[in-house]
């Protein structure tokens, strides 16, 4: 790991993993953004390739506001696939990921499906993907254990994500606002620095 205060940290909305998720309240939102540094250290390890030549990891890839510009079914081309795993509103989940920019459903959602269980019983990296195109997003954990992944994503109110989780051939963070969104228009989440040292 790391030695250093901050890393770089992708707090995410909805995948097919599980529906979006938002902090609790105002006030618990307010207090985590309120610690964060404007700085980011940006974690560039060298990618890994997975079983299957899945380059995951490497360098922040951005993009500009023309990725999220409407298309057929919102910012997407496509709504939510069917059968979403861990038990997750495929209902919810199209609203958030291809008819929102800012929102998510109420923190620590995702512990009421079958998300923790999955990861803890998977005896390895789990793949996450794009509700809405099928493809890779996240390989998690990479460079921490189960239970720092789920704590990380417990304190945050989401499944968190590190850059050397990122498949960033389908994943992009917009300039300026920090908003993750996949490389086909679905909205992910939020880019944000480390507020404990992971």
């Amino acid at each position: 790991m790391l030695n250093i205060s901050f890393c770089s940290l992708i707090i995410v909305a909805s995948l097919q993993i599980s529906g979006a998720f938002s902090f609790g309240s105002s006030n618990s939102r307010r207090a985590f953004v309120e610690t964060l540094t404007t700085a980011s250290i940006v974690f560039a390890a060298q990618p890994v390739l997975a079983a299957n030549d899945l380059k995951i990891g490497g360098s922040v890839k951005f993009a500009g506001e023309e990725i999220m510009s409407p298309k057929e079914h919102g910012t997407s081309s496509v709504p939510v696939q069917e059968n979403l795993r861990y038990g997750v509103s495929r209902k919810q989940a199209d609203k958030i990921c291809n008819f929102n920019r800012h929102f998510a459903e109420s923190a620590g959602s995702f512990r009421e499906t079958s998300f923790e269980d999955t990861v803890r019983k998977a005896n390895g990296p789990v793949t996450f993907y794009d509700s809405n195109s099928g493809k890779p997003l996240f390989v998690a954990p990479i460079g921490r254990s189960v239970d720092e992944f789920i704590e990380e994503s417990m304190y945050h109110g989401w499944p968190s994500f590190r850059d050397q989780e990122v498949v960033w051939d389908n994943v992009r963070v917009l300039k300026s606002s920090g908003e993750t969104v996949s490389v086909d228009g679905t909205h992910l989440g939020r880019k944000y620095p480390c507020d404990r040292d992971y």
